[in-house]
């Protein structure tokens, strides 16, 4: 499929659309052979301007991504590799701008995601499912998006509260100690 589609109307090439998750890039169990497959993905200016914002970012001025897949039985994937990113962020403290380096280990298992037997009787709830932190992620439809996968450990990678090198926040110091809430009502009882 073309980067660039045609309009229904005019038929003329349209942009192509960026969305929140603008870093599609699907495969499929089929494309992955025995041997495995190494991946190496690098987002361009548009995918960078669509996932900062999502993000919260100033800029991001890079977005890499490696991956090696291999098939894990017969119908499973083991992604693993590592995503890696020049971030730009405010320092939460004197307010500057501030690049930060991102570097995220990817070793995740997909496997075809189980439907639940349905309960026996229709009054029957069914059974709350127990995550385990190893437990593997689903694989819909035999594919994986190595694409959102990336931007998923990117945004796990970012620190919330970034701060320039050395920066240490003071707060404002008092002259005089807080009297507390009932001050107001102590001046009214000595008056």
């Amino acid at each position: 499929m073309s980067e660039q589609q045609k309009s229904p109307k005019s038929g003329l090439p349209q942009p192509p659309i960026r969305d929140a998750a603008a870093w599609r890039v699907p495969i499929t169990l089929e494309e992955i052979p025995e041997t495995g497959r190494h991946v190496e993905l690098e987002a361009d200016a548009g995918v960078r301007a669509a996932v900062a914002k999502v993000a919260g970012l100033r800029d991001l001025p890079r977005l890499q991504a490696s991956f090696d897949i291999a098939r894990r039985g017969a119908e499973g994937l083991h992604v693993s590799g590592a995503v890696s990113a020049t971030v730009g962020q405010t320092c939460v403290v004197t307010l500057e701008p501030i690049a930060n380096e991102i570097a995220e280990t990817v070793d995740l298992v997909f496997l075809p995601q189980r439907v639940p037997e349905p309960p026996g009787d229709a009054g029957e709830k069914p059974k709350p499912r127990d995550v385990k932190w190893d437990d593997p992620e689903p694989l819909v439809d035999g594919r994986i998006d190595l694409g959102a996968l990336a931007i998923e450990f990117l945004i796990l990678g970012l620190d919330p509260y970034p701060r320039k090198p050395g920066t240490v926040f003071e707060s404002p110091e008092h002259d005089a100690p807080d009297p507390g809430p009932f001050a107001a009502l102590a001046k009214l009882t000595k008056g």
